[in-house]
């Protein structure tokens, strides 16, 4: 009965963005989420992120006061206050705080220029105007920025950085501009400082080389962050030589803050850059964290709420300004580091900042210690990183690379906000350049001629058309190729009318995409198409007369076959070659119904090598030794889970599924001769009685969200799921991987008719629906 396959189909997606199905989250244990021992394995992982991360945000925050030429302290006020002010209040749980990375050339152009007081209130001033943003409700509409002028905005900042700090590095002290620190940095190269430059030398070799150590010192390595051990090296370096150190003053009350000695328009503008640049920051920076959160098995439930997260970030300035500390951000270095570190809960990010709090209070002695070129080496390397080649390559893919760069040259020129509105500007002439810009051209053939329309079809370009297409002869065969992606209304007019018009005087004409393929051409007896939009999908088509003889489903087989020689195959070609040459290497195996209805490639989104796809009667798991017929399912587990390797298994149900029928309806009588239909059955039989015994307890052990289970065979459908899953687990290759945490079990129901997938949620008996909100993207 079960039939194995390896997944072939493909979604409407281009080869290199293919992707596994997002699979629920690991099933809870049966302890459920708010037992003891579930409590206190959240508290250990959250403790122990807090350490790693604390190790990190130490001399990060001391790096970036340094670069700012703020007090030393300002850099740990703003961690202990980012770790816990932003981390109680702050919607973004796994998101951590402190001084901003992308403010730095912001910040020490406002120190420099109206000292350090003055930009205390400039901080303050920027927390209120975030915590307004974050009660309006605007935090979704900043992500609307273009992802060009981001990346553009932060490399920018970037190379400021690094040219600075490279003069602190060879011993020199940097300037204000970026361009005057490229002019001096070849004097200040000739004359460097021997022993800041080998300290600034030893702190980037250990930066660059501390995460490929090999072997067991490698996985030793990774339990001290590189910033820690790069700083901890060169200050071990350092000593006995006589170079600039940490000077950290005695602890007092921090002054207030009082307003800068400038102009209003100066001022709102010091305040929305501050604002722009840290809201910005935080943002993408939660939504990061939030994807790398999603991809671990254990990941919590619930996405980060931006709105929330927003005005946390503005009341952690205020009290930043208020105490003295940096502009504060979301910070993608230290959220990565925790989230990798293990962190459940916004715990870990509170805890942190009570370690730097400690830290300043009991260890300003050992603090002091450490060289102020390390951590200008330090921050130079975080500023290298933020100008990264492979968000360049991603935004020339997608034609976006003269915004990047307009962002990026008007930052180092100018500043950062006059760099993000140069970036803006060249985006906003761009969109309409592309939108205007129409190029017609009219070609004679051997067949007849075409008309290739490059570009966006608006009312601006009807008179250009109109023109082109009176060009065309009567009584000639025409292909119209549309190669744009927007028509509006006056250009499909005048478009019609001429095609009905050219057709009166017997013309052909034909509508078509790129290369002139028909936009609503039938593909032979198989009108399916993939890597179209999947609708009015009638591959059965019925005889017009009852009395005549149907199409053969032969036919219509070959049709599909043709069809997919003619339009899939050469889309799909580079790919399946080089899974051909690497061998399939899936990381889920998916097992479901052999209803013909159920897709799994549409239903998952997935493609070639994405999942390793068994199909069979009922999506049934006979538990091992059941009986020696059934080897062919338990072959298949054994081989997706101990020779490929792959890291979940899926069983998914599906309504109106007649195997759940058959076993309802009893498939045949106990005295009846055995078909190899009923037998194979008879694995479902523990699901039916499990089922029956749910409704003898009354206890309501399985239900969906949002509505009530409909029918008998309905709620037999989802039990069965919950029964698979359990004889999944009798498989000893998977109980041994299932224990070792290097595979997950899930569940899931598909409702044919409402096209709606639901997981199962084991702790609670509940399949969730999946909802159809789109991922938030940082590119």
């Amino acid at each position: 009965m079960p039939q194995t396959e390896k997944q072939t189909e493909k979604s409407p997606q281009p080869p290199h963005t293919a992707h596994p199905a997002e699979l629920p989250p690991e099933p809870r244990t049966p302890s459920g989420p708010g037992s003891r021992p579930e409590k206190g394995r959240a508290a250990r992982r959250d403790l122990s992120a807090s350490v790693v991360v604390f190790l990190l945000a130490v001399p990060l925050s001391l790096g970036l006061a340094l670069a700012t030429g703020a007090p030393l302290q300002a850099g740990l006020v703003s961690a202990v206050v980012g770790g816990i002010v932003a981390g109680l209040l702050g919607g973004a749980p796994l998101q951590v705080s402190g001084a901003a990375t992308g403010l730095l050339v912001v910040t020490a152009d406002l120190v420099q220029r109206y000292g350090w007081r003055a930009t205390c209130a400039v901080t303050v001033l920027a927390g209120l105007t975030q915590l307004a943003l974050g009660a309006l409700r605007v935090a979704r509409a900043a992500l609307a920025v273009s992802p060009a002028i981001v990346h553009g905005m932060l490399a920018g900042i970037g190379a400021t950085i690094a040219l600075g700090q490279l003069h602190v590095v060879l011993g020199g002290s940097p300037d204000s501009s970026a361009l005057d620190n490229a002019a001096a940095l070849p004097g200040q190269l000739a004359h460097p400082h021997a022993v800041a430059l080998l300290i600034g030398a030893v702190t980037v070799t250990v930066l660059l080389g501390w995460g490929r150590l090999p072997g067991r010192a490698g996985r030793w390595a990774r339990v001290l962050p590189a910033p820690l051990a790069a700083v901890l090296a060169a200050t071990a370096v350092s000593a006995g030589t006589t170079v600039a150190r940490v000077e950290l003053p005695s602890w007092r009350m921090p002054e207030l803050p009082v307003l800068p000695d400038a102009s209003l328009p100066a001022l709102i503008a010091a305040v929305l850059t501050v604002t722009l640049v840290a809201g910005m920051e935080s943002l993408l920076s939660a939504v990061a964290v939030d994807r790398l959160a999603a991809e671990r098995p254990d990941a919590p439930t619930g996405r980060a709420r931006l709105n929330r997260e927003l005005a946390g970030q503005g009341v952690a300035n205020t009290v930043s300004g208020l105490l003295g500390g940096l502009p504060i951000s979301g910070g993608a270095i230290r959220g990565s580091a925790n989230v990798r570190a293990g962190a459940v809960t916004r715990r870990a990010t509170v805890l942190h900042g009570v370690w730097v709090l400690l830290c300043a209070g009991l260890l300003a002695s050992a603090l002091e210690l450490i060289p102020l070129a390390a951590l200008a080496a330090l921050v130079m390397v975080v500023g290298v990183r933020m100008m990264s080649f492979a968000h360049i390559r991603h935004v020339q893919r997608h034609r976006e690379f003269p915004v990047y760069a307009a962002t990026f040259g008007g930052v180092v020129l100018f500043g950062v906000l006059q760099g993000v509105g140069t970036g803006i500007a060249v985006a906003v002439f761009l969109a309409l350049r592309r939108l205007t810009h129409t190029r017609i051209t009219v070609t004679e053939e051997a067949d007849g001629h075409r008309v290739r329309v490059t570009g966006q079809l608006t009312f601006l370009a009807v008179p250009r058309l109109t023109r082109a297409l009176a060009q065309v002869p009567a009584h000639t065969d025409v292909v119209v190729e549309l190669c744009g992606s927007f028509m509006d209304h006056a250009a499909y007019e005048a478009l019609q009318s001429w095609s009905a018009t050219h057709r009166a005087h017997g013309g052909q004409v034909t509508l078509g995409g790129r290369a002139g393929r028909p936009l609503a051409a039938q593909a032979g007896d198989h009108s399916c198409r993939p890597w179209t939009p999947w609708r009015n999908h009638q591959c059965t088509r019925s005889a017009p007369d009852p009395a005549a003889v149907p199409e053969s489903s032969g036919s219509q087989l070959l049709g599909g076959v043709s069809a997919f020689q003619r339009h899939t195959a050469p889309l799909v070609r580079e790919e399946l070659s080089r899974l051909a040459r690497e061998g399939q290497r899936p990381t889920q195996l998916f097992l479901t119904c052999a209803d013909s209805r159920l897709v799994t490639s549409m239903i998952t989104s997935s493609g070639p090598g994405d999942l390793f796809t068994v199909r069979n009667v009922g999506n049934l798991v006979p538990p091992p030794g059941s009986d020696a017929s059934c080897d062919s399912v338990g072959a298949a587990i054994e081989y997706a889970v101990e020779v490929l390797r792959v890291g979940s298994i899926t069983v998914c149900g599906h309504s109106g599924c007649g195997a759940m029928g058959a076993l309802l309806g009893g498939a045949a009588p106990e005295d009846a001769e055995p078909t190899p239909l009923s037998r194979w059955l008879r694995h479902g039989r523990p699901s039916l009685a499990r089922m029956q015994r749910i409704g003898r307890r009354g206890r309501g052990e399985v239900a969906l969200s949002g509505r009530p289970v409909r029918d008998d065979q309905e709620r037999l459908a989802l039990v069965n799921v919950m029964q698979q899953l359990d004889h999944l687990r009798a498989h000893p290759c998977v109980a041994r991987r299932v224990a070792e945490g290097t595979l997950t079990l899930h569940g899931m129901y598909f409702h044919v008719g409402e096209a709606q997938a639901y997981v199962l949620d084991e702790a609670a008996g509940r399949f969730c629906a999946v909802r159809g909100e789109p991922a938030p993207v940082m590119a």
